[in-house]
C-alpha cells in the first residue's frame, strides 16, 4: 500500500515503463552522432574559420569569396566583423546570430578530403 507500481496504472492515469534498451537492437557501425558534427570553431582573419569535427578532422573553412560575393544573401551580415567573430556551434553545426549557419555535413566532407574548404555563392569550393 502506498507503493506507485513500475508499471501499469497509478490513481486513473497511465505511468510510463521504464525500457530496456537491447544493443541486439543496434545496427552494427552506426553511431547516435555522426562525425561530421562541429564540436569547436574559432573565427579567425579575413573572413576564415577554424574548425574541428566530432572524430577529429579539423581545418579552415575561407568564406571570403561568399562574404564579399554580390549574392551573399544572408551571409551579407557577416561583412560585420563583430557578426562574424560572434560564430558558434549550434546542435553540431556552426552558426551565427540571426539563425544563420552551414552545413556540417558538406564542410566534414571537404575539409576530411583536403584539409580546408572555400565557401562561394555556388556551394563549397574544394
Amino acid at each position: 500500500m502506498g507503493r506507485t507500481p513500475s508499471c501499469g496504472v497509478a490513481r486513473g492515469l497511465e505511468s510510463m515503463c521504464s525500457a530496456q534498451v537491447s544493443t541486439s537492437d543496434r545496427s552494427a557501425g552506426l553511431s547516435a552522432t555522426p562525425p561530421w558534427r562541429v564540436v569547436t570553431v574559432t573565427a579567425m582573419p579575413a573572413y576564415r574559420l577554424d574548425v574541428r569535427f566530432r572524430d577529429g578532422t579539423s581545418g579552415t573553412v575561407d568564406m571570403s569569396p561568399l562574404v564579399n560575393s554580390d549574392s551573399a544573401g544572408v551571409f551579407r551580415a557577416l561583412r560585420e566583423p563583430s557578426v562574424f567573430e560572434a560564430v558558434h556551434v549550434e546542435l553540431g553545426a556552426v552558426a551565427w546570430p540571426g539563425d544563420i549557419d552551414l552545413a556540417p555535413d558538406a564542410l566534414y566532407t571537404a575539409i576530411k578530403a583536403n584539409g580546408h574548404c572555400v565557401l562561394s555563392a555556388e556551394g563549397v569550393v574544394q
